[in-house]
């Protein structure tokens, strides 16, 4: 009897000691809710992502970024890059913009959004624009 005594102690240290280390490590996980708002907001920026993207696959487009020296690539990862509030006043800008502009406004649009990320020393692409740091 006192053999088995002696054998749970020694198991309920062994346990007692395995508990401590799983409760000490263990991460905590916090929920709370998802609002409808930020959720069709996240979605809406994904769509919006999407349409500038399908934009690039448009020949014209392509042939306006090869003559001012820009590859699709680069651009594909700006759009990719941009923060959700750049990215839908980038769509609200081509929105607006005439329907008479067409392939000539978006390449202007992703011309001037090279050129401000050129000047926030995001990139360095054109030679001609100085960083404001």
């Amino acid at each position: 009897m006192s053999d088995l005594r002696r054998y749970l102690k020694q198991v309920s240290f062994v346990l007692m000691a395995v508990f401590t280390l799983a409760s000490t490590f263990s991460a905590t996980a916090q929920a709370s809710m998802v609002g409808t708002g930020d959720l069709i907001q996240q979605q809406q920026t994904s769509v919006d992502r999407q349409q500038l993207l399908n934009m690039l696959d448009r020949q014209d487009v392509q042939e306006k970024l090869t003559q001012l020296g820009v590859s699709k690539d680069e651009v594909a990862d700006r759009v990719n890059n941009l923060t959700p509030s750049e990215l839908a006043q980038f769509n609200d800008t081509l929105s607006e913009a005439p329907a008479g502009e067409g392939v000539v406004g978006i390449i202007v649009l992703f011309f001037l959004v090279f050129i401000v990320t050129d000047m926030l020393c995001a990139t360095d692409i054109f030679p001609f624009v100085n960083c404001i740091r």
